[in-house]
């Protein structure tokens, strides 16, 4: 997901964003432990839009102060 997608989003759907992407994540690393991974780089893209989605985050929130 691109940065100017994630700020066309509202506040509510990039928190919901970030708890999808961390639970794919978990699933990702226990299928990463078990050697049944199919892609294991979905694990940095997800970690990158995590950053991403929190990043737009502090920036409304500096905004707002």
């Amino acid at each position: 997901m691109k940065v100017k997608e994630i700020r066309e989003m509202t506040t509510e759907d990039i928190q919901k964003h970030i708890v999808d992407a961390k639970q794919e994540l978990f699933n990702l690393r226990f299928q990463q432990a078990t050697g049944i991974i199919e892609k294991p780089s979905r694990i940095k893209e997800l970690r990158h839009d995590v950053a991403r989605c929190k990043t737009v985050l502090r920036e409304r929130e500096l905004e707002v102060k």
